[in-house]
């Protein structure tokens, strides 16, 4: 049976303890304190500074100085640095909308027992519940996505009091017939945001106190909470509360109620909380039954921070208690954007994907094309390694910004929509003009070297940095030219267009310029240990396990190195074990990383061991992943990992459980509802480790290859009519 419950036995000691619950845009983190309850809010707009305009005089002729002197095999970082650095910008932050607190009097005096602070997965709802003396307490949060408002109830066997008030710097406080409205500006002062909060209770008095609401002598109690940026908040839904509740419930339940991994493992374990079940595996014990709450609980921080009409998950998804947010919380597109929605298609949240595609074109394609224009003399459209909501593209920070394949990487996700849901309209109205204006930028950017090969750069392998030898002393570098990971994501950016091209014919030159353009890109490369070398030469890396494993790009997430290419298949198993020798996976978006990899090697006992890892050291107490600090990218990456280890499609076929692990606790169970490329979706059981049966289910007639228990089938399905295999 399903497990979709979180259960926590505390009271949160920090933030990131805290219980997060979300409607797309606006987000809440609940740390369930039984006197005094904290309720740390954030709406998705309320950001620092603004639309940037980065200095591009002058940048062109320095960055092609820059490409002459790597062409002439010398070290560009210090030369970089002396011409470059005026051109890096910073970006702002993404903020905090400030902290509700609740100070709760109980009509009991005693000390709280039987506490539990829980998340419903299934329904997106987070409840604390304890006891005091002889009457039991409920509170119950949840974000409505189609009220836009936080609601918060207190319900008590006995009467509590409560009095609410909100703490955030550059903010004031108005009541005003018992509504409570908050006035606030950003850090820089160039935006404000308003948040509204009201009380609504069928037995108890409400009053104001200051700057406080209040309510006594209530059994019932509600709290409804709005936010917005740059407007006032509009006052909290009015709906009675069984209406509310039960709207929220069935728009939630409609996305999360359709995938689940369910191994069988040890069933008892999911009585537990969960940092006793994270212990256990620090003890070196298996729990695969925390994976399946694992891949739920992903699935529901994407529902809950990722929602039709509203912006993106950032770093943080849509939580952050600071003004400025570590990382600013930011939109890094140099893997995190992109891990973010790694599992949207193969997990059956498609839907969750479309703000991602309404920020790269309402956002980052114009600020591109002005970046591609000033900045490099090109057409098209250019993203370097971070961004944030006004539309920022340009390089930022310092020379390991100097990266342009930001945009290209984030037109993956587009083009995989596609092959995931084969819709024309999509693809021609939403996906081609990203995907196309990406293609003619490095249409323009690349050259041909004296090799005759399309290369690259100034870039840099994310964040990576190689030994050069400098006026006889070894100095550590960033700058190159066509690391491997530029290779890879033009090949399946170019792949993708031709593709697309040849499916609605807009513009045939364009389709031959870049059939030329992939012709020309180099082959990989294969080094003296064994490993897929990460740079067209083999340099000595200045951390050798290092967190980005950017070379491995092809393999996951691109598509090209299969199990039908086993030299290079072998080549980045060999990278990834000189990685983890030298301590590589010490992050949890990295582990993720690594779990995605040795699923698509089909080496599920080593992804279950990375899985072990990132549950022992990059796992918080709610299951929050942790970079640390928190960073969600690891929470969405191994859910996408997971999914991966049991259905994998780029191939050219549907393989079932391709990287099951031997391991006792994975040999039964099974999933429902993913996602295979060509709109498929599978359900699967198995038991000892092999599939007994399978379900598959096609939005169009198709043909497909089914790979599973080691042989090939080729099935036909038909539209919409299910089909059973038994083996």
């Amino acid at each position: 049976m399903e497990n979709f419950t979180l259960h926590l036995e505390n009271e949160a000691t920090s933030w990131e303890n805290a219980t997060p619950v979300g409607c797309g845009s606006l987000g809440a983190m609940l740390f369930g304190g039984v006197t005094r309850e904290r309720l740390q809010l954030n709406e998705e707009k309320i950001w620092a500074n603004g639309v940037k305009t980065p200095l591009s005089e002058g940048f062109y002729e320095r960055f092609h100085a820059l490409r002459d002197a790597l062409l002439r095999g010398e070290c560009g970082d210090e030369l970089a640095k002396e011409t470059l650095t005026p051109h890096f910008t910073r970006i702002g932050s993404f903020e905090t909308a400030g902290d509700l607190f609740f100070d709760v009097t109980h009509a009991e005096n005693g000390d709280a027992t039987e506490y539990r602070r829980d998340i419903d997965l299934l329904h997106g709802v987070a409840t604390v519940s304890y006891r005091i003396g002889d009457a039991n307490y409920r509170r119950t949060l949840f974000a409505s996505y189609p009220q836009r408002t936080v609601v918060l109830r207190f319900d008590g066997d006995a009467p509590l009091s409560l009095r609410a008030s909100y703490q955030r710097e550059n903010a004031e406080v108005v009541i005003l017939d018992g509504e409570m409205t908050v006035s606030g500006k950003t850090a820089c002062g160039k935006h404000t945001f308003s948040v509204k909060l009201c009380f609504l209770t069928e037995d108890g008095v409400l009053s104001a106190e200051a700057d406080c609401l209040c309510a006594k002598n209530a059994r019932h109690l509600e709290i409804r909470i709005t936010a917005a940026a740059d407007a006032e908040a509009k006052s909290p839904a009015s709906l009675p509360y069984d209406e509310i509740f039960a709207e929220h419930k069935n728009d939630f339940s409609r996305l999360m109620g359709r995938a689940a991994v369910l191994y069988d493992g040890e069933k008892s374990l999911d009585a537990l909380p969960v940092p006793e079940r994270l212990s256990r595996v620090r003890d070196g014990k298996r729990d695969s039954r925390l994976a399946n709450l694992y891949f739920s609980f992903g699935r529901y921080l994407l529902v809950s921070s990722s929602r039709e009409g509203t912006l993106p998950a950032n770093l943080q998804g849509l939580w952050n208690e600071n003004i400025k947010a570590i990382w600013n919380s930011d939109y890094h597109t140099n893997i995190n954007l992109q891990m973010n929605y790694w599992h949207a298609e193969t997990t059956n949240l498609s839907e969750c994907a479309l703000p991602l595609f309404d920020y790269m074109n309402g956002y980052l394609l114009e600020g591109g094309a002005r970046v591609a224009r000033d900045f490099y003399h090109c057409g098209g459209t250019v993203l370097h390694h971070l961004s944030d909501i006004y539309g920022f593209a340009a390089p930022a920070d310092g020379v390991w910004g100097l990266w342009q394949m930001g945009g290209a990487w984030l037109a993956y996700a587009m083009w995989e929509h596609y092959l995931f849901s084969p819709d024309l309209r999509f693809l021609k109205e939403t996906a081609y003009p990203y995907i196309a204006a990406c293609v003619r930028f490095f249409l323009d950017f690349t050259f041909t070297d004296e090799h005759g090969y399309l290369t690259t750069g100034p870039s840099t392998s994310p964040e990576n940095k190689y030994f050069i030898e400098k006026d006889g002393e070894r100095v550590k570098a960033f700058l190159c030219l066509s690391p491997t990971m530029d290779i890879a994501i033009l090949r399946g950016l170019f792949e993708a267009y031709v593709k697309t091209e040849e499916l609605l014919s807009i513009n045939s030159e364009m389709l031959e310029e870049t059939k030329a353009a992939l012709a020309k890109l180099p082959e990989y490369k294969i080094g003296s240990k064994g490993q897929f070398l990460e740079w067209q030469k083999e340099y000595e890396e200045v951390e050798p396990g290092h967190r980005h494993i950017s070379h491995a790009f092809p393999l996951y997430p691109g598509w090209e190195i299969t199990r039908h290419t086993p030299a290079l298949m072998d080549a980045i198993r060999q990278t990834i074990k000189m990685r983890l020798e030298n301590g590589g996976g010490h992050t949890g978006w990295s582990c993720a990383w690594l779990i995605n990899l040795f699923a698509r090697l089909e080496d599920g006992d080593s992804a279950a061991d990375i899985i072990d890892k990132l549950f022992a050291k990059s796992t918080l107490d709610n299951l929050l992943d942790t970079h640390p600090p928190f960073q969600i990218d690891g929470n969405f990456g191994t859910t996408a990992a997971i999914a991966e280890m049991l259905l994998q499609s780029h191939a050219g076929e549907i393989a079932l459980l391709p990287a099951l692990p031997s391991y006792p606790e994975y040999g039964s169970g099974r999933f429902y509802g993913l996602r295979a490329r060509g709109g498929v979706t599978v359900d699967a059981k198995w038991e000892d480790g092999r599939v007994t049966g399978c379900t598959l289910k096609a939005e169009k007639d198709i043909r497909v290859k089914l790979r599973a228990n080691g042989k090939d089938l080729s099935v036909r399905l038909t539209k919409n009519q299910p089909m059973e295999i038994s083996f």
